[in-house]
């Protein structure tokens, strides 16, 4: 079976150089690496069995760091390999609401990406609003970031309860996959997978034997079919993050949906 990789992005040089990247830089024990290409990322992929990665664009207040544009090109030089996750400008609603209509039409963009932190606004935010609208319109889910901020920026607004419970409580048909499994809340995690059927979450950021104990409990049991695997490439390779994935002792169905299933039903993806 393939893998798919939720939450992977290609690197540019405007964004390697952004001053909250050295906070990520000296967590994973990593010099600063500038862009990342296509064919390092196809390496990567190769090197663990991936078979289609989602790639996403980033949008910060000061500008794009990676352009709906730039993703496009990366998709259409390797389409089986490929889809594209769209950014936005929450400071140009109307312009955002444009641009999930223009992107996700084409059928190589299967997703929306916010993260909150960047923007320093939690989800409730009236700036996101006609953004989750428009993703339900699209019929494709909202990625967002849940749990502590890794970069010297305030996790507040990753916390689950109350901003991401009540943007489910306004858009009850909004599907959210929320990246970076959600610690150190683990408990809001598991009370949202009970209350609200759209909600996902993807384990980028963390190599597998890291896991939060409580999240693998979790993932075994009743949150089994609604985790898919990340690696948040190129801050971690899919080969670290997979490296001791028998160190979770899933059964078969449980691996088969955490490491592509899951993501394939979620983002419509096509059966490997």
């Amino acid at each position: 079976m393939q893998i798919v990789d939720a939450w992977a992005q290609i690197t540019t040089e405007r964004m390697s150089r952004q001053p909250w990247m050295q906070t990520l830089y000296r967590w994973t024990r990593r010099s600063e690496a500038g862009a990342q290409s296509l064919a390092s990322t196809l390496a990567a992929m190769d090197e663990a069995g991936v078979g289609i990665a989602l790639l996403s664009a980033w949008h910060a207040p000061t500008g794009s760091l990676i352009s709906n544009e730039e993703v496009a090109e990366q998709v259409a030089a390797a389409p089986g390999r490929f889809r594209g996750v769209a950014s936005v400008d929450l400071f140009r609603p109307m312009d955002a609401v444009r641009d999930i209509r223009s992107w996700v039409e084409r059928s190589k963009f299967v997703a929306v990406r916010v993260v909150p932190w960047l923007w320093d606004l939690p989800p409730t935010d009236r700036r996101y609003y006609p953004v989750y609208a428009a993703c339900i319109e699209a019929g494709v889910p909202l990625c967002t970031q849940i749990g502590h901020t890794g970069p010297l920026r305030s996790s507040e607004t990753g916390r689950l309860i109350p901003y991401l419970e009540q943007v489910m409580l306004d858009f009850p048909e909004l599907v959210v996959v929320g990246g970076h499994v959600g610690f150190p809340w683990i408990d809001e995690l598991t009370t949202m997978a009970v209350k609200f059927e759209h909600f996902y979450v993807d384990t980028s950021a963390y190599v597998l034997h890291r896991l939060p104990p409580a999240f693998v409990d979790w993932m075994k049991g009743i949150g089994s079919r609604r985790v898919m695997f990340g690696s948040n490439w190129p801050m971690l390779t899919p080969a670290q993050c997979l490296k001791e994935l028998d160190h979770l002792q899933l059964t078969d169905e449980q691996s088969a949906d955490f490491l592509g299933g899951t993501a394939r039903r979620v983002f419509h993806l096509p059966a490997s």
